[in-house]
This record gives structure tokens, sequence and C-alpha cells, in this order.
């Protein structure tokens, strides 16, 4: 439904989804239906934003899990460590390669921060990025 390319589009998505899901979870699809004007805002946006924004909820409330599960891409294809320090040594060095995800910047951030300013009148220094 987010991801949906703008808000007739997502809302056709939320009707499959009542389709498919509402008998089993009618108290989920009738709070999306009941919210679906706030929820819907951010099909205002253009593509970028709303990338932002979704990626940004979908990271911050899957962080640990995030990390955890490429931590377990690196160490599942192991079969046996020869010992402990072993095991630390390829957890820190994929601690590190995932560490630097977390600082690169955002792709078209440029494009996306004039569009921010646009929406947010004032409210974006641009003279700070």
């Amino acid at each position: 439904v987010y991801q949906a390319a703008n808000k007739q589009v997502a809302e056709d998505a939320l009707l499959d989804l009542e389709e498919k899901w509402g008998k089993q979870y009618p108290v989920v699809i009738a709070s999306w239906q009941n919210n679906w004007e706030k929820l819907s805002e951010y099909f205002k946006y253009d593509q970028g934003i709303r990338k932002i924004i979704y990626t940004t909820a979908a990271a911050a409330a899957n962080a640990v899990e995030g990390y955890h599960r490429q931590v377990r891409k690196v160490t599942k294809t192991k079969g046996v460590f020869p010992s402990d320090m072993a095991l630390l040594k390829l957890i820190y060095l994929a601690s590190k390669n995932i560490s630097k995800k977390w600082v690169q910047p955002m792709q078209n951030w440029g494009q996306i921060l004039q569009q921010l300013a646009i929406h947010f009148e004032g409210r974006v220094p641009l003279g700070l990025w």
C-alpha cells in the first residue's frame, strides 16, 4: 500500500488487502480504513520524500533486527569456528561493514532536499547542507 505510485493506486491496494486479509485481521483493516486520510497524507510528496518517510520508519522499527540479519548472513555460511575469538573477529569485521551503511548519504539527497524546501518553505535551512 505505502509503496504505491499514488494515492489512488494505494486505495486500490488497500481494497485488495481487505479482500485478502479482512476476515483474518478485521481490526487491522478497520484501523487502516478509519485512519486512511491521515495514513495517506504522504502521497502528496514526491517519490524521493516518500521513500525517506517509508524507509526511515522501517529502519527505526527494525534497526536491531536488521543488524542481526546482517551478522547472521555473514556467520551462517561458516560451519565451524576454530575458536570463540575467530567468531568475535568475524562479527567485529561484519559490524564495521554494516556501520558504513549508516553514514552513507541518501541517494539523490540534493534533489530531495530541494523538494523538502518547497514543501516546508522557511523550515528547511538549505545553507546547512
